[in-house]
Formats: C-alpha cells, structure tokens, sequence
C-alpha cells in the first residue's frame, strides 16, 4: 500500500513519541472491533510551521475516510486504509483535526490536538523618563507581544543584573498569547546611570521542547536632586567700566553636580564661568568687566538647570565711570631757585584736592606755584579725586615728583670722617655724597694711590686701613672731604710672641709673658691649669711651677687661647720606692731591676757591682717604655752590692742597691717520680715528693676524684692517680703521680668440678684463683702415684681424664709473687667396684702404698734434682717441669683457712718442701 515517505514517517514518529498522547490527558483509541487512528494525536508547532499528518483504519474495506481541519493544506497521500496529509502556515494558538473513515454502515472517528507556539522575539521595554527625580517613584513596563503559550511565560524586570521582579504566566488558558509585566521602582541616587532591561523566558522543556529566552534592550536611567533653594550669588554692588571684579554663585544638594548646566551673565552679556564640583555642591566664578555701553543700573543673573527644572538668583549691579585725575608739574626737572607751576585736574563731577588743598567747585582743576630750592628735590605732590555713586563716595589719586638740580654736598651723615670695621665679614663700602643729578664719588689714598671700591660688597682687611681723599662731581659743581678707614681684627697669639714651649730652670727668676697682636691692642693673661688665680710678675723657679699655661688675648674683636707647656729642669734625686736599696731576682721570671730616678731631663742611670761576686758586672735595669714581663736576662745574675749612678746636665747622685737571687717552686722525676708503688699493709706514709726553689717550697699532694681516707697502714684502695702541688711565695709547679699498691698473694678459690667425688674412669677438674699484685704464679700438688694430670696454659687449671684409685687424695693449690706465698688444698675421692682391694688384704694394701712412697720418692729425689718430670703419656707435646726453685719456697709463714668444704674437700695448712707439674708447650 502506497503511503508517505519514509523520512515522513520517521518525523512523524518522533514528534509523537516526543509529546506522547497522554501529554494533554486525551483518551486513547476506541476498545471496537474496527477503529480509527490519527497520528500524531497531540503535536505543538511553531507558529506558521508545518505538520505531517497520518489518518488510518483497521477495516478492511472502509467505504471511504478523510480528515477534516480548517488549516492550509500542501499536499496530500493516501492508500486503501491510511490517508496522510502535510497542513502548512499553522498560526491558530489551537486546532482539532478529525480522522474519520465509512465501514460497515458505522463511521469510524480519531479527534488529534494542534497546538502553537512562538517564541518571545520582540521584548520592549517601555520608555524611561528623560530624569526621575530621586525619592519618586517611576513605572517599568515590559511587554512581549504574541509569544506563548502565556502559561509557558516568565518574564523578569532587571537592575544591570539584579532581578527586581520575576512573574510566571503559570495557569493562564493554553490559547492565551502575549504578557505584559509592569512594577513601580523608587528612584535612588545610586540609580543614576543605571540600566534596567527586561527578560522574557518560554519554557517548552516540559513538552520535548527547549527554552527559548530573550531580552530588551537596556534603557538607562538619569536621576536627579534639585535643592529647592534658589543659588548663593555674591557680586559687586559697584563696577567701574574697564575694571574687572570676581563673580561667585554656588548651589548646594545639587545631584549629579557634573550634569547641571549652569547660565551667569550680566545684562544680556552672558559670562564665561569657571565650575568647581565639591561633592554635590556646585561653585562657579567668573569675571565681570563692564563697557561704557552698560553704564547704569544692571542684573546680574545666575541660573542652574537640571533635570528639567532651574533654580535662579538674580542681584543689581551699578556700571560706573570715573578716570583717573591728571597731575602736571611745568618744569619736572629745573635748577635750583626756578619757579614751579603744579596742576591737579579731574573728569566731570569729581572733586579734586592737591596736597589737601581742595578745588572751589566739582569739575575744576587745583594749582599751586613754588620757588624750587634743594629741599624741594625729590618732593612728591599728591593729587586726590572723588566722586558719589549710588551713595557711595569713590576716591582715586595721582601723585608726581619734582626734581631740583644742584651741586654735591658731602655730609657727615651720608660720608662719616672716621670708618671702622671689623676684619673678615663682607662690608659695602659707602661714601654717597648729595647732588642733583647724583654725583659720582672717588676715594683714593695720597700716599698709594690705593682706592677704596665703593658701593660694592667685600671682605675686609687690614690693607684697607689708612687716610683717602674722597671727591664728589656732578655737572653742577664737586666736593672734597678727608676720610680714615680703622680696621679691626682679633687677636692672635704666635710663636715669636708667645712660644708653645718653655723651659726653666729650678731656683731661678722668671717671668710668663705672651705679646699679642690685634686692633685695638690686646690685654693677655694667662693662667696656671687648675688654678685660677693670674700669673703676674717675677717668679721663683719651683717643680710646681711645670705644667699647662692657658694664656688669652682678648679685645673688642674678640679673643684668642693658646697652651703654653712650661717644663721644670732639675738635676737627679734618689726615692726608695722607685729604687729600693734591697732588690731580690727571682730566677726565670725575666724580670729586670727598676731603678726610676726623678730629674729632668730624664736621667741616665748605671748600676755596677762593687763586691764579691758581682764586682765589676753591670746590673740589667728595665727600660720605662719597656712591656713588662718580657724577659731580658738569659742567665743566673750574681748577687751582691751594686753602686747606681744617676746623671743629667745639671748633676749626679750615687745609691747603693744589695741583689740577693731566690727562685719558684720546681719538681721533675728526680724529686718526685710519676709511678711510685706501695705494699699493703706497710705502714701509710705520704709521696715522696720534693721541689726544688728558694724559699723552700710546701709541697701537698692529693688524691684526684675520691679523697684518701686517713689510715695507718696502707690499703689498695690507696691505688689512683695524685696531684702534688709546690708553692712559695714566687710560685707554684704541678706533679701527677700515679701510685700502685701491690700485695702478697691469696688464694680465694680453689673448686673441683663436678663436686662431691668422681668414679673410676671418670673426668674432674679443679680451678685455682689467687689474688696478688704483682699477678702470682700458680703451682700444683698432686698425690703420690697421680698420673697423667692435664694443666693450664697459667697452671689455674688441673684437669684429669680417666681417673684413677691413684688420683685420689689431697691436692695443694699454691701462689706465689714477690711479696710471699699463699696456699690451698682440696681432697679428690676416687670411689668405685674395686673398693675390694681395701678389704682383700692388708699385704696388698700394705703393698700398693709401699709402692707409691717409692714412687713419690723417687719423683721428688730423681726428677725434681734434675728439674723435670716426664708424665707417662700425659701430653704428647708437651713436658712436666718440677718447680722447686724459684717461685717455690717454703712459704712455711703462710696457711690456708681451715675448715672442711662441700663435696668431700678440704684444705690443710701448706708447710714444708712442694712440688708441683707445670705442662708447658714443647
């Protein structure tokens, strides 16, 4: 069946499913047997767009079908049992299409929903006020013609981006178009300037659709404040033609100040303003000249306009007339005893006075005649006009100068007979003499030719003092007159006159005097430093007199100081404290014998030896300026008199001086060893430590960290490390001594492991260990017959594999150093099935401890004498030495502690002749 096509349907489709038929809640197709169908049922179109569509049935042989609808159609397709029409330019807001199709004597029906919309193309706003005066109240209005559906619409009144109102149309009747939003705003000043819009906003997104927004164009608003008070004008009461006079008017609460427009004129001559914004204030001046067209009564005018609306003041001026008066003289210049004619005139109405002297009548001139003398030069005569205007009198005044010619006079007043300067700050040399026209004046020296530069600035000195000439010439005659120039200069204190240094002698006259040059002259005194009385007249040389001089020359100039240093000279004299009679060197220290002289000059001092060892020997003397401490005598210096001799060019004097040597305190290896060693037990007694020095030195000695405990005798606690101190009174030397306390040896343990016995065939051990400083030497022995016996390498250890019958009994530990022997002894049981030979029989026994005597016997007569003994196959590589010799007295004084121990051993006192089997390495 032909139908349309497949593009057709495919947006006919979408449109369906995009509304959906139950978007607008419509039933669905009829539950019949045969049925009618239109699609789509529901369809929203843009206004004046087109729409497909499609009619159909499920008979199957309709009699006939169509679709009826008032819209436009385009074109139109069908088959047996579907008919699909395209409807074009679809502008009704809402339309019913109806599908019906014939069958079966019945018709068949399917009503659809059309609707339109459109978009909010055109947004306007509706005009603002040219200005909106601030605090009332303006309408926005904003309209958006045909867009809808309205209930679709939102529409929104904005501030820049502020929202100030937002509507929705929500719920107004789907055919409704259009919407119109309107709200009264209160103008603010912060408005001004501001631009309002507003947006429209049709939201189809609930029907598939999108938003479709615009907005209007911005309209700006102008706000205004006018004060209601009319402006501030202040003018001039009075302005003279040609004159000029300042004009100011000034508006207050005046917003915005920048956009008033302000008018000033004076008549119908507008002014040309000067405006000054201060806040909302608004200041304009301006300058007001008139012409003698304005002359009379005038209104100045001051209007400001803004925001449609004007505020004006307005103030009466009066434009005057009134020129100058005119002063003549009939000679301005003339010769002394001439005629003078002086005339005072004015404008018309004005009175005129000429010095004081007033006209008869307004409007006439004032003259007066004179005979010109030379008081008259330089006479200024004043001419004076006023005149009324508006009740106001005006006065204004002209004045001339009246020159006489004559010849110079010089006057004491203008050229002094005597000048007098001080010397140094810059000086304008005057000498003006009185002439008409001015003379010129010349001073000039007779005796030089030197002349004086007057009227110009420079420093003075002492060459411009003397006599000049001064000569005053003009064109009417000269003047002459004698002038002296006096200098004055401080003083000053030289070297000729008064010298900075100065030397007496001790018991001679003098006197201190310092000249000193200055104008005028000088007075000079001068002053001892710490005294305040005037050193005046004759003096009689004394050491007190040495010293600081401030000597000062003063004058009307001022005043100058100089130091004056005056030494004392005097021949050598001896003072005990400075040179002692009795010196003692003290050897090592460096230091040198100071023997300090008084005299001036300094004098030179030597010290010889006069007796005995230092007959003849210079004595070394230390310098004054030398450093101390610096040693300067290399070798031991000779005790014994010495005569010093101390000489300057005023004389000599002789001291005897006695030398005697003493020396700090010294110790080394040879008075106080640094290892010394001590015997326990012994008697306590101090080091032996000694030093060496003069006086004899106290030597102490302490033990470093924990004191020594006093004791009688010494203990090896005493063992550590001493400092000895050495002193006299020129010193002190240090010593460390290490001290070591040895004692006799002990034996402290002597064990046997395992304890308790051993069985035949079995392993022991025994461990010895002895206490004894120097470390003792360890000797062992064994009972008689005891074979293969096993040591340490220090012999502290005897050890037994396999034991025997023959290795039980008593064993002796012994230990030995060179301060005595100390010895222990342990008894070994040896204790198994062969017990029997005890029971056997005496004989055997008997037998048995014969043999082992022989043997003991033979081991201590045989191998002992010849110092070694063989253990049968004990040690393949080793030998068994017999120690009988040293290390192995009797040590009979010496008993181990009695007592039995665990285990079966026990030990006896050592006494008598002692093997012993040391294994040593072969």
């Amino acid at each position: 069946m032909p139908g349309p096509s497949p593009g057709l349907c495919r947006a006919l489709l979408g449109l369906w499913a995009a509304l959906g038929p139950g978007l607008f809640g419509l039933s669905a197709v009829a539950q019949e047997p045969f049925w009618a169908d239109l699609q789509p049922r529901v369809a929203l179109v843009e206004r004046g767009g087109s729409l497909w569509l499609n009619c159909s049935t499920n008979c199957p042989r309709p009699e006939r079908g169509g679709l009826e609808t008032s819209l436009r159609r385009n074109g139109t397709q069908r088959g047996l049992r579907w008919l699909a029409r395209q409807l074009v330019d679809i502008r009704e807001p809402e339309t019913q299409p109806v599908c019906f199709f014939r069958c079966a004597r019945r018709t068949l029906q399917a009503r659809g929903l059309i609707r339109t919309f459109q978009r909010p193309d055109r947004v306007e706003l509706v005009p603002l006020p040219a200005w909106q005066p601030v605090g009332e109240n303006f309408t926005l209005s904003c309209r958006v013609p045909g867009a809808g559906p309205r209930g679709s619409l939102t529409l929104t009144l904005l501030r820049g981006a502020q929202e100030l109102i937002r509507r929705s149309f929500a719920g107004e009747p789907p055919r409704a178009r259009g919407a119109v939003l309107t709200a009264t705003v209160l103008a603010r000043r912060e408005d001004h300037g501001a631009n309002f819009s507003c947006r429209a906003e049709l939201d189809l997104r609930p029907h598939g659709l999108g938003l479709f927004s615009n907005s209007s164009a911005p309209r700006e608003l102008r706000t205004f404040a006018l004060s209601p008070d009319p402006p501030r004008l202040v003018v001039p009461r009075l302005l003279e033609v040609g004159s000029e006079r300042p004009v100011r008017c000034t508006l207050d609460e005046l917003f915005p100040a920048s956009e008033a427009e302000v008018y000033l004129a004076l008549g119908d001559h507008r002014l040309s303003p000067d405006i000054t914004l201060e806040g909302d204030a608004l200041v304009v001046t301006a300058t007001a000249t008139a012409n003698a067209e304005q002359e009379g009564a005038r209104q100045l005018v001051c209007n400001v306009t803004l925001g449609g609306e004007s505020r004006e003041t307005r103030e009466n001026v009066t434009v005057y007339s009134f020129p100058a008066p005119v002063l003549t003289l009939s000679e301005p210049s003339t010769p002394e005893g001439k005629v003078v004619t002086v005339t005072c005139a004015a404008g018309p109405g004005a009175l005129v006075t000429l010095d004081g002297i007033p006209a008869v009548v307004p409007g006439q001139p004032a003259q007066l005649q004179l005979n010109a003398t030379e008081d008259d030069d330089k006479r200024s005569f004043f001419c004076d006009a006023s005149l009324e205007v508006v009740g106001q009198t005006l006065s204004k005044n002209e004045s001339a100068e009246l020159r006489v010619l004559y010849a110079p006079r010089l006057d004491d007043s203008d050229c002094p007979r005597s000048w007098t300067w001080p010397e140094g700050p810059e000086q304008t040399l005057r000498c003006e003499a009185r002439g008409n026209p001015a003379p010129s004046v010349h001073c000039e020296r007779p005796d030089s030719g030197a002349v004086l530069a007057l009227g110009l600035q420079g420093p003075v000195t002492r060459a411009l003092a003397g006599t000049y000439r001064c000569t005053a010439v003009n064109h009417q005659g000269e003047a002459v007159k004698e002038v002296t120039v006096t200098v004055e200069y401080a003083p000053s204190l030289d070297s000729m006159g008064c010298p900075e240094h100065i030397t007496w002698l001790e018991g001679t006259e003098v006197s201190l005097s310092c000249v000193a040059h200055g104008v005028p002259p000088p007075n000079v005194s001068c002053v001892h430093s710490g005294e305040a009385g005037v050193v005046e007249g004759l003096l009689r040389v004394v050491r007190q007199h040495a010293g600081t001089y401030r000597c000062e020359a003063t004058n009307a100039q001022g005043s100058v100081t100089k130091t004056v240093a005056v030494t004392v000279e005097y021949g050598p004299s001896f003072e005990e404290q400075s040179c002692p009679s009795n010196w003692t060197w003290v050897e090592g220290s460096g230091q040198l014998f100071s023997c300090e002289v008084d005299g001036k000059p300094e004098p030179r001092v030597e010290c010889v030896g006069s007796e005995g060892a230092s007959e003849g020997l210079l004595l070394p003397l230390a310098s004054p300026d030398s450093p101390s401490g610096v040693p300067s005598i290399a070798s031991g210096l000779a005790p014994g008199i010495y005569i010093c001799n101390a000489t300057n060019r005023h004389g000599s004097m002789v001291k005897t001086v006695a030398v005697s040597t003493e020396s700090p305190p010294q110790m080394d290896e040879s008075t106080c060893p640094s290892h010394q060693t001590w015997l326990e037990g012994a008697e306590a007694a101090g080091l032996a430590c000694a030093a060496r020095g003069r006086p004899s030195p106290q030597v102490r000695c302490s033990r470093e960290g924990v004191p020594r405990p006093q004791r009688l005798r010494v203990s090896r606690e005493d063992a550590g490390t001493y400092r000895c101190l050495a002193t006299n009174m020129h010193g002190t030397d240090t010593r460390t001594v290490t001290v070591g306390v040895e004692y006799r040896p002990v034996v402290a343990e002597l064990a046997a492991s395992p304890p308790g016995g051993v069985r035949p065939g079995g392993n022991f051990t025994l461990t010895c260990r002895a206490e004894a400083w120097p470390p003792a030497q360890i000797s062992w022995r064994a009972p008689p017959g005891a074979l293969n016996i096993g040591l340490s390498s220090n012999n502290s250890t005897l050890s037994v594999a396999g034991a025997m019958g023959s290795h039980g009994g008593e064993y002796e530990c012994a230990a030995t150093n060179a301060h005595g022997r100390h010895a222990r002894r342990i008894t070994v049981r040896v204790a198994g099935p062969w017990l029997w030979v005890a029971v056997g029989g005496a004989a055997g026994g008997a037998a048995l401890l014969a043999a082992g005597a022989g043997l003991a016997f033979y081991v201590q007569s045989t191998a002992c004498k010849k110092g070694e003994y063989n253990v049968q196959e004990a040690e393949s590589s080793g030998e068994a030495v017999c120690l009988n010799g040293a290390g192995g007295g009797t040590g009979g004084g010496t008993g181990a502690e009695g007592g039995t121990e665990a285990a079966d051993t026990a030990e006896a006192q050592a006494g008598g002749e002692v093997f012993a089997i040391q294994l040593t390495s072969a």
